[in-house]
Formats: C-alpha cells, sequence, structure tokens
C-alpha cells in the first residue's frame, strides 16, 4: 500500500477523534481501568487481602502510596483488585438486563394487542416499586452474594430496555421496509430480529452506558450494606464500608476507592453522552 493511500486514512481518524474529544477521553479512562483490572496480579504492589499489624493505619507513604487499612493491607493494591469485581458487575448487570429488556421490548412491539398489554402491565407493575428498595428486597430474600446482585439486576432493571426497545418497534413495523419484508414472506423471527432490531437497539446501546454507572452505584452500596460482595475481598463499596469507621483520622481509607468509583461511573456516563452524540440517540 502505497504511503498517499495511508495518509488519508489516518488524517481521517484524526479528524474523527478529534472532534470528539469526549469519546476519547471516557475510552480511554475505561481502557485505564480496563488494563488495570487485567493486569492487577503485575501491577499491585502487594497481596489485597494480607494482614500486617505493624504497618496498621499508616497514612500514604512511598511504601504504601495510598496508605494502609486497619488491618495492615495496602489500599493501592486493594483498590486495583478492586478493578476487577466493580467493572463485572458494571458489565454484567448490564448485560443481562440489555438482553431481557430487548428480548422482551422486540416481541411486545412487534406483535402488539393482548401481549404488548400483558408485557406492559407487567413492566407498570415492576416500576411501580422503587428500584434500590425492590433490589434490595429481592436480594435479602436470596441472600448475600454477589450472584443475588446479579438476579436482582437482571429482575428489575429490564424494563427500561424493554421500554426503550418497545418504542421503537411500534414506529418500525410500519417502516417501508418492515412491510416490505412481510410481503416477500419473511417469517416473523426474521423481521424482528434481522431488520427491525438493528435499527431499533442504538437507543439502548447509548442507555446501557447510563445503566452501567447506575448498576455501579448500586453494586457499591449493595456492598457498602453488607449484601454485596462480603469481606474480605476487595471491592470499592466494601473498602468504604471498612473505612468509614476511621473517616477522622485515616481519611485515605475510604478517600481512594471512593474517588475509584467516582471516576468510573464519569467514564461510563461520559462514553454514553460521546455515543448517543455520535449515534444521533438522546436520552
Amino acid at each position: 500500500m502505497s504511503i498517499e493511500a495511508v495518509a488519508p486514512a489516518s488524517l481521517g481518524w484524526r479528524r474523527f477523534f478529534g472532534r470528539r474529544p469526549m469519546l476519547v477521553l471516557s475510552a480511554g479512562l475505561l481502557l485505564f481501568f480496563v488494563l488495570l483490572a487485567i493486569g492487577a496480579p503485575l501491577v499491585a504492589p502487594y497481596d489485597p487481602i494480607m494482614q500486617n499489624a505493624e504497618v496498621r493505619l499508616q497514612a500514604p507513604s512511598l511504601l504504601h502510596p495510598f496508605g494502609t487499612d486497619n488491618f495492615g493491607r495496602d489500599i493501592l493494591s486493594r483498590v486495583i483488585w478492586g478493578a476487577r469485581l466493580d467493572l463485572q458487575m458494571a458489565l454484567i448487570g448490564v448485560i443481562f438486563p440489555f438482553l431481557i429488556g430487548t428480548i422482551v421490548g422486540t416481541i411486545a412491539g412487534f406483535f402488539g394487542g393482548i401481549v404488548d398489554a400483558l408485557f406492559m402491565r407487567l413492566v407498570d407493575i415492576i416500576l411501580a416499586f422503587p428500584f434500590l428498595v425492590l433490589m434490595l428486597s429481592i436480594i435479602a430474600i436470596l441472600g448475600p452474594g454477589l450472584g443475588s446482585f446479579y438476579i436482582a439486576m437482571a429482575l428489575v432493571g429490564w424494563v427500561s430496555y424493554a421500554r426503550l426497545i418497545r418504542a421503537q418497534m411500534l414506529v418500525l413495523k410500519g417502516s417501508d421496509y418492515a412491510v416490505a419484508a412481510v410481503s416477500l414472506g419473511f417469517s416473523r423471527p426474521r423481521i424482528m430480529f434481522r431488520h427491525l432490531l438493528p435499527n431499533a437497539i442504538a437507543g439502548s446501546i447509548v442507555f446501557s452506558m447510563s445503566d452501567a454507572t447506575l448498576v455501579l452505584l448500586s453494586g457499591a452500596a449493595v456492598s457498602y450494606l453488607g449484601l454485596g460482595v462480603q469481606p474480605p475481598i476487595a471491592e470499592w463499596g466494601v473498602m468504604v464500608a471498612e473505612g468509614q469507621s476511621f473517616i477522622t483520622t485515616a481519611w485515605w481509607i475510604t478517600l481512594f476507592p471512593g474517588l475509584s468509583i467516582v471516576c468510573l461511573a464519569f467514564g461510563f456516563s461520559m462514553l454514553g453522552d460521546a455515543l448517543g452524540e455520535l449515534l444521533g440517540v438522546h436520552e
């Protein structure tokens, strides 16, 4: 390939990203956390659950840049390892509601009638309860743990995606290409999932980034309350809960995991805004 052919392509990518600084910043921030989570065994200077009473409650220093907690555990190492769990919670906590809501919304919007009425009444019932209260109730019934959190998010979080997809399907199923697909004798599943859904899903993809922020904060809150990830596993919400008793004397125990939650949530939120602008979708 000639230099002349490469140069315009390179210039095109520079223009694309140069006009979208928010997309570059948010993607870079999320990529940093992903690489941090993947490389945790190599990057973390200490074992995240190893206790050392001789260095307990030490302020940030060269040996312990983020300080140590009341058990002598290195905060930096726990923050790095905590990135794995919090990213996992944000991603898995969005994937299952996304899939369930997309399927339900597609079926309800395409078929309409009694099918649509049944699904939407179920959505109304779930929306009648406060999100966090319903989620905590499900976790309390199932028992504390990360699996209970994922199940609760799947049972509660799908309704928003279902409403988004349904609204798009109601509009698109009357479009010219949908009518043409019906006249050509295509099956209903093919029309729904190959012709209509790809054109209806952009809004849900954008919303999933903002939803990842909500899931991340919910996961941290549930762990903070003792219903999610259980100590001594390194997780940011757990770390904030463990440091609340030392907030005036050892502020670093809660500060650094709290800042990590804010930065990761900010990255997801910014990426959602950038994708919305790129795809022409407004929440």
